[in-house]
């Protein structure tokens, strides 16, 4: 297997922890989505469903049940997966701990929750149909499609979006410095200033001078570097380009024709829409509840709000094929400018049983969510915990190999 390196995530990066090796015991529980041909991979195309029959068996394997059941066992107070495959009549949704600590109620399959990072492939699945469109390029520089007045270069800190390209803000190969890296941002936004700056509002323009006033963390095009600032930026590019959010773009583009009828961009709304649980955080020695905030200083890099279930209708339909043309699905999965490690809004991730999915993960206070697909989307796993991997130790590789990689007789290997 070819080590990955770091995975992303919507607030900083992060270096995912081994669990222990006694785990405490925890509730678990299983259950099915009566969820039919509107959450499995032929949702959007509008086509006639086929006989019961025909589509075999109930549910998919329960495969993630035993993984969540050791992340709680490990101090997460909630997990929940939803597993959907061709060829079954429903999704399977499974759960170990609690959503609430007050009232002990369990995950929801309906429960809305902050995504984080998953914002980033809707972000980039626009941007890429945009240039199907030819209304820009990719070697385009990014200072060409702004707004009119937003800065493009910082005083004297070498960082220059005059120098930066479409291509280069989708794979964070532009060097722009991470904005949510600056120390003053970071203590209001994950340390002691929590409590007191957590309904502060942001806006792009005040996060994008932050970013251009440190020096860029290498010259345009030079390496990988992960930069939530390269998505505050392409969020600014659709507007420009478009005329209008991008939020509104994505909800034209991407929501309603995929179906995913339970995912939303609150902005500065502080509340998750209803059915949800709590997010949990640890800023210090003490565990904070982290369910309401002003997103705004998330943005176009990771202020969606979605479910389970719409996480896997787009993937299913990205990777499908439904929503770019060949060409631009070709460029979403290109790694080569990365050295293999990221596309342009997607990475791989090969497991220990030698199975690549393709998907991407997603964290913000109290929140961390993952959700992954085989190539052609037809197997798609998402999964999350009511904290973040600051608090908690979150294996994301051990739920897909658990996923993945077991067999119908149970024995690892291609699934």
């Amino acid at each position: 297997m070819t080590k990955r390196p770091r995975r992303p995530a919507a607030a900083r990066a992060h270096r995912p922890a081994s669990p222990p090796a006694d785990h405490r015991p925890a509730v678990l529980r299983t259950g099915a989505l009566a969820v039919l041909a509107t959450l499995l991979l032929t949702a959007s195309t509008g086509q006639p469903r086929p006989a019961a029959a025909a589509l075999g068996p109930a549910r998919p394997p329960a495969r993630t049940a035993p993984a969540l059941h050791r992340l709680v066992g490990d101090g997460i107070p909630g997990a929940a997966a939803l597993s959907t495959r061709d060829g079954y009549r429903a999704a399977r949704f499974s759960t170990a701990g609690v959503a609430d600590l007050r009232n002990g109620r369990t995950m929801r399959p309906q429960d809305h929750f902050r995504a984080g990072s998953l914002t980033k492939p809707l972000v980039a699945t626009v941007v890429l149909q945009l240039a199907a469109e030819h209304r820009l390029a990719l070697h385009d520089s990014a200072a060409a499609h702004l707004p009119p007045g937003l800065p493009v270069t910082g005083p004297g800190s070498g960082s220059d979006l005059r120098r930066v390209t479409i291509r280069q803000l989708l794979d964070h190969t532009s060097g722009l410095f991470n904005y949510t890296d600056d120390p003053r941002l970071a203590k209001k936004l994950f340390g002691t200033g929590f409590g007191a700056h957590r309904y502060d509002r942001h806006t792009p323009a005040e996060l994008l001078r932050t970013a251009l006033r440190h020096p860029p963390a290498a010259a345009p095009g030079a390496r990988y570097s992960y930069s939530n600032t390269n998505y505050l930026v392409l969020g600014l590019v659709i507007r420009a380009v478009t005329g209008h959010p991008y939020a509104a773009e994505i909800r034209r583009r991407l929501l309603v024709p995929a179906g995913l009828g339970h995912t939303s961009f609150p902005g500065t709304v502080p509340a998750l829409p209803r059915p949800h649980g709590r997010a949990y955080a640890h800023i210090g020695d003490r565990r904070v509840d982290a369910t309401s905030l002003d997103p705004s200083w998330a943005g176009a890099a990771g202020e969606m709000v979605t479910t389970l279930g719409d996480l896997n209708r787009f993937f299913s339909a990205l990777l499908g094929g439904r929503l770019l043309a060949p060409r631009q699905m070709a460029q979403i999965r290109d790694e080569k400018h990365t050295g293999g490690t990221y596309g342009l809004g997607l990475y791989a991730t090969e497991l220990p049983c030698g199975v690549t999915v393709w998907g991407h993960n997603g964290e913000i206070n109290g929140s961390h969510a993952r959700t992954a697909a085989t190539a052609d989307g037809r197997h798609v796993l998402s999964y999350r915990v009511n904290t973040d991997t600051h608090s908690a130790a979150v294996p994301d590789t051990a739920v897909l190999t658990a996923e993945f990689c077991a067999r119908r007789d149970g024995r690892a290997g291609q699934p």
